[in-house]
């Protein structure tokens, strides 16, 4: 794909330009996520030492025997451990494809506890693996990092509607969110895929946007637009891939477009390929109510969502158990 088509924003320069850099920088943004729904950014000030040691961390837990992993089931609408078989994701978009090859661990924020004026809740789930003990203090550092760079995305983001700053933050004071580690076993694992069956099928993210940090494979991430089909996501090592999901389009009244993208099946010509992606989804506070931006900005009047709610209702779309 086109460095036109999904381009690189470096959040460094985007900090310190002037009122006509940043113009520059937002109207990018807003052709970027007309096209495609996609963007890359560097200079987003995440060490990469911080994903290498969750990977690391990671893969001691997915690797262990199912019964190692077992007390760790994340329960419908909870988190932790999904094994295999646990989501279709295509299933949003009403295919019927097989279960996707992954297995995840997911973590969000624990009640807000009002009387500590906690800024920084606890992490759920509320059972975490003693191997390995790192796990947990490595995602509690990784979604402080996340929770910051999404809200100044957020701020970005209101600049290329031309919008005030706070036009999206005034709405993540306590927001949802979720951090999922997708493990994508090798095909020595998983098996031959079945036809139709993807490592995540073709589906578009639910809420306002997601930060992916991800690793190249021939059974990698593929992003779809109108022009150009479905093709190879561009990577760069210092990037992280940011995307925006169904409750940003209907914010914008479409004018932007949420991202639509599928990662494909373990390649039989790379037997030993397993990739590991850290996604992090940002929606805003539970009861918020997204109303669609009127013309000029927005193109479609949807009906208006509570945030919380419009969210969980995609989620059950793809769940089967």
């Amino acid at each position: 794909m086109s460095a036109s088509t999904i381009p690189t924003i470096d959040l460094s320069a985007w900090r310190a330009g002037d009122r006509q850099g940043r113009e520059r920088h937002a109207m990018v943004v807003d052709q970027a996520l007309e096209r495609a729904g996609f963007l890359l950014v560097t200079g987003h000030g995440v060490h990469p030492d911080l994903p290498a040691a969750i990977r690391t961390a990671a893969r001691t837990f997915f690797h262990q025997p199912t019964d190692a992993k077992l007390p760790f089931l994340a329960e419908a609408g909870q988190y932790g451990w999904s094994g295999p078989g646990a989501v279709a994701t295509g299933r949003a978009e009403g295919l019927v494809t097989p279960p996707d090859l992954v297995e995840t661990w997911s973590a969000a924020p624990g009640p807000y506890d009002a009387t500590a004026e906690r800024s920084d809740p606890g992490l759920l789930p509320k059972a975490w693996p003693s191997q390995p003990p790192a796990l947990r203090p490595l995602l509690a550092r990784y979604v402080r990092s996340m929770r910051a760079l999404a809200d100044e995305l957020l701020e970005l983001l209101a600049a290329a509607l031309r919008r005030p700053l706070d036009f999206f933050t005034r709405h993540t004071t306590r927001p949802d969110w979720t951090l999922t580690l997708n493990w994508y076993p090798a095909i020595t694992t998983t098996g031959a895929p079945r036809p139709g069956q993807f490592r995540v099928g073709p589906h578009t993210d639910f809420g306002t946007i997601t930060v992916l940090d991800r690793q190249p494979g021939k059974g990698g991430l593929q992003i779809h637009t109108e022009d150009n089909g479905w093709q190879d996501a561009p990577y760069d090592p210092r990037a992280l891939t940011v995307n925006i999901g169904d409750l940003m389009a209907r914010w914008t009244g479409d004018r932007w477009r949420s991202g639509r993208h599928r990662v494909l099946a373990p390649p039989a010509d790379a037997p030993s390929e397993e990739l590991m992606s850290l996604v992090y989804f940002y929606d805003c506070d539970p009861h918020t109510v997204v109303e669609s931006l009127p013309a000029p900005i927005g193109r479609v009047s949807h009906p208006a969502v509570t945030a919380r709610s419009y969210v969980r209702s995609k989620v059950a779309e793809i769940a089967l158990r």
